[in-house]
């Protein structure tokens, strides 16, 4: 449950080697959260966030097995968490690949891979994250999204649609479940500076997981259903939006 002062104790971080995950768990732990779990395909893998997280103040820090494209294993990893540590008070879907647009263009299996992995995964494992979370009276969903997803691009319409997928399938469970003490919130990241894209160029407005962990923080706050990292996005995908799709086409993104 959430303490006296309305700040989470319980963190579940599905994709415990995110660097946006552990970066949120952090900010997280250092306004109070006491348990974090972090869920990834191989646990080892979590050892330094899980230090990095205990010095931030958390005082459990457990790390376990899931993984995202296992669709059939999900009900019971939720169903496990949930035994083992009790109420959970913020999910956050924090997995995904970006995948090489290239490749996924030659090879279908490579497209199947990623769209498995953002969309099919993640819809998998919120289904039944939701239901336990009606079940205990409250609770948050928070989802990585993507300013990819807000219009496919040439350049990476794979992984673009795939986010587009989990973002609409978010924001419509979170609408169904108005009502029910759950809240569920989408996050749109742009460029952000991990892992997963080094050696990519920079774009405008590139930003870190560390800002992006605290747009959530301050999102969760105000219990808001979007959140843009950083906030100028939201006026620059709306203007994309309605670029008419023959200039669109020819625009070099």
């Amino acid at each position: 449950m959430t303490d006296a002062l309305g700040e989470p104790q319980s963190i579940l971080v599905l994709g415990g080697t995110s660097e946006i995950g552990v970066a949120t768990a952090k900010a997280l732990a250092e306004r109070r959260a006491k348990t974090i779990v972090l869920a990834a395909r191989d646990p080892s893998r979590c050892a330094a966030a899980a230090d990095e997280l205990r010095a931030a103040g958390a005082e459990r820090v457990d790390a376990v097995t899931f993984d995202a494209r296992d669709t059939g294993s999900h009900a019971a990893f939720v169903e496990d968490v949930f035994n083992r540590f009790g109420d959970i008070d913020v999910a956050l879907v924090a997995f995904g690949v970006l995948g090489d647009q290239e490749q996924a263009e030659r090879d279908s299996a490579q497209a199947v891979e990623i769209i498995e992995t953002n969309f099919t995964g993640a819809a998998s494992v919120m289904t039944p994250l939701a239901r336990k979370m009606v079940e205990q009276g409250h609770g948050a969903l928070v989802v990585l999204s993507s300013v990819a997803g807000e219009r496919a691009r040439k350049s990476n319409f794979v992984y673009g649609s795939s986010k587009a997928g989990i973002d609409a399938f978010a924001q419509g469970l979170g609408d169904s479940l108005a009502g029910t003490g759950v809240h569920v919130m989408v996050v749109r990241p742009g460029f952000v500076k991990t892992k997963m894209t080094e050696g990519m160029e920079e774009v405008p407005f590139s930003t870190t997981p560390e800002v992006v962990a605290q747009e959530i923080v301050k999102g969760l706050a105000r219990r808001s259903h979007t959140v843009w990292a950083p906030g100028i996005l939201r006026g620059v995908m709306s203007a994309l939006r309605h670029v008419p799709r023959p200039i669109f086409r020819r625009l070099p993104i």
